[in-house]
């Protein structure tokens, strides 16, 4: 009899856990101690991978707002599809250019192998894209940590709400308003364009066809995108022509003067509602970095929806 109840007392634990209806309350000594050596970890990897590939700061940027931006900060962008499973990662805007995943992998293991079964794969993803930042000379921010990670993705929802190359203004604000990020919020996260590259096919239309463009950028651009779709539609460009790899307001500066390479990116300055905040950001970099942090602590405290079932994974890209 006390058998039984021992089984049951496990079993109700683990469904206790495993069914949190969310992150809870995200707090910044969550690992003190049971993994004090995590930040150290994620920081030595993040530096070593940035040593071998530049654009990995702007990567994990970039699979952090489309994993938070669905369902929360669950880490459901890392899931892999199976037989039986089909997940976020070869949604529309993610197949074939979300990348970084290897060296998810790469920190996890080391994170395991300090402390096994402690550490989600969410959480490590919030800190590697923090520490990404700061090591190309952006400012830091304090990492709330906490998070769950899901047992399932959406690969529907993913196609849905991430906003896309060719958003308007409107359609922008909209996407973040529905998140719960003002206009302002929205611009300033869109800032994270000052590092990265993007693809020829998510620039053409603007470089060809749009006016509002400077002439000598659209030719420099055209050089490695023919105008042709399906031709070269990889070829990268980079998001700051200035400073691709320096994490600073060179971005807004392009905008100003006409040279953002994205129509989502012109779009902030184009006679609309937030020219003042890009030219604002364009003059003050401090101001930028101060409430990029700011932001990103935001995005990072968005929650996967009441109900949701998580756990901590022991490999990120399936479920345990």
């Amino acid at each position: 009899m006390a058998a039984i109840h021992v089984k049951l007392f496990t079993l109700f634990s683990f469904l206790a856990l495993l069914f949190s209806s969310s992150h809870g309350q995200l707090s910044t000594n969550f690992y003190a101690t049971t993994c004090p050596n995590l930040t150290t970890i994620v920081r030595g990897a993040m530096t070593q991978a940035l040593n071998t590939d530049s654009r990995i700061a702007a990567s994990f940027l970039r699979l952090f707002f489309h994993d938070c931006f669905v369902n929360g900060c669950d880490a459901s962008i890392l899931l892999d599809d199976t037989a039986t499973f089909t997940g976020e990662k070869n949604a529309g805007p993610n197949a074939g250019t979300a990348r970084g995943y290897e060296v998810i992998d790469t920190i996890k293991s080391q994170v395991e192998a300090s402390c096994s079964g402690v550490v989600s794969c969410a959480d490590i993803l919030a800190l590697a894209t923090r520490d990404g930042v700061v090591l190309q000379n952006g400012q830091s921010w304090t990492v709330p940590l906490g998070r769950k990670d899901a047992r399932t993705a959406s690969q529907s929802a993913a196609n849905s709400q991430l906003p896309g190359p060719s958003s308007t203004l409107a359609q922008l604000i909209t996407s973040f308003s529905n998140k719960g990020f003002t206009a302002a919020e929205m611009t300033v996260l869109s800032g994270s364009h000052t590092i990265g590259q993007a693809g020829c096919a998510s620039f053409r239309n603007r470089i060809y066809n749009q006016a509002n463009i400077d002439p000598a950028f659209a030719t420099t651009r055209r050089a490695n995108c023919p105008s042709t779709s399906g031709s070269g539609d990889r070829n990268l460009a980079p998001l700051d022509v200035q400073t691709p790899v320096r994490f600073e307001n060179a971005y807004f500066q392009n905008l100003v003067a006409q040279r953002g390479l994205l129509n989502s990116d012109q779009v902030l300055f184009n006679n609309g509602s937030q020219d003042a905040l890009v030219r604002t950001y364009s003059q003050n970099n401090a101001r930028f970095l101060t409430d990029f942090a700011a932001a990103m602590v935001k995005m990072g405290n968005l929650s996967p929806a009441s109900g949701t079932v998580t756990e901590i994974r022991r490999n990120c890209r399936r479920t345990n």
